[in-house]
């Protein structure tokens, strides 16, 4: 029995795959105290035959005994566009990748809509929505989770289109913690963080923890834990408990994975106290 309800247990803390060789990837992970890998998937190279992807898989044994949950950040590779071939090249590389994370044993799997364009004039909203809905049912069949991240900008990066996209498609969800810091809706005080999340808080499967994106030069860690206590005060009153710190230079990574050790220690020990 848990010490406490669902929403007081630990978060997971995972790194992202800044080092591409598993074993090393694993090394440094558990040297500094992580418990998963966020692997994300690179484009470039991808298995391609049925056996580079039993040789991939093998690979990924190497990553034990972390959990291990998987992430596609593939640029402009969209299932909603309005180019019938684009869209079916996009929807085989998806279901590609379900299969990926199937043969590996895993569960889980992140995707977006709209990554890398910088309008939505070339994507369809009905077949966004259809074609997600097929890759979350395909997923199902092979027992892995579809999760749809908020993005900083395009559809996603609005909490009532997010919400919509997640209903009509079935998709569970990954919440980027500074994407939803820097979107426009945020900025502008239109939305609050909170709005990307209640909607669906049982569905969110995976958070992403930094401080906020800027466009061009990537992910910014925080300075201190004021700067996200806030945010993840609100992930902890959900069944999240898969924490990705989103940060791929290994100095930061280590330097935000302390502050954000900090925070918990607070909040259990806070927890503790209250006897909740």
């Amino acid at each position: 029995m848990h010490p406490f309800p669902l929403f007081f247990q630990y978060p997971v803390l995972a790194a992202p795959n800044f080092i591409t060789d598993p074993q090393k990837m694993r090394d440094f992970a558990v040297a500094h105290g992580f418990d998963g890998i966020d692997w994300s998937f690179d484009l470039g190279h991808l298995p391609v035959t049925p056996a580079e992807e039993s040789r991939w898989a093998a690979l990924q044994e190497r990553l034990k005994p972390l959990r291990v949950r998987y992430h596609c950040p593939f640029l402009q590779v969209d299932i909603g566009h309005e180019n019938e071939a684009h869209r079916a090249y996009a929807m085989d590389i998806f279901r590609r990748m379900i299969r990926l994370v199937s043969k590996a044993r895993q569960k889980y799997l992140s995707l977006h809509v709209g990554l890398g364009h910088d309008t939505t004039k070339i994507l369809s909203w009905e077949a966004t929505i259809r074609n997600l809905r097929e890759l979350v049912q395909y997923g199902h069949e092979c027992g892995v989770t579809v999760a749809l991240e908020n993005l900083i900008w395009g559809w996603s990066s609005k909490p009532n289109l997010f919400e919509k996209l997640v209903r009509r498609s079935g998709a569970y969800v990954t919440v980027d913690i500074g994407h939803a810091k820097a979107c426009a809706s945020v900025q502008s005080q239109t939305y609050s963080f909170q709005d990307f999340i209640s909607p669906h808080a049982d569905k969110l499967t995976n958070a992403h923890i930094y401080d906020y994106e800027v466009p061009g030069v990537g992910h910014i860690p925080p300075n201190q834990v004021d700067d996200i206590a806030e945010r993840l005060d609100i992930l902890m009153q959900t069944p999240c408990r898969w924490w990705v710190l989103e940060i791929r230079e290994a100095a930061e990574l280590i330097r935000t994975k302390a502050i954000v050790d900090d925070y918990l220690s607070s909040h259990f020990q806070a927890s503790a106290g209250t006897g909740a």
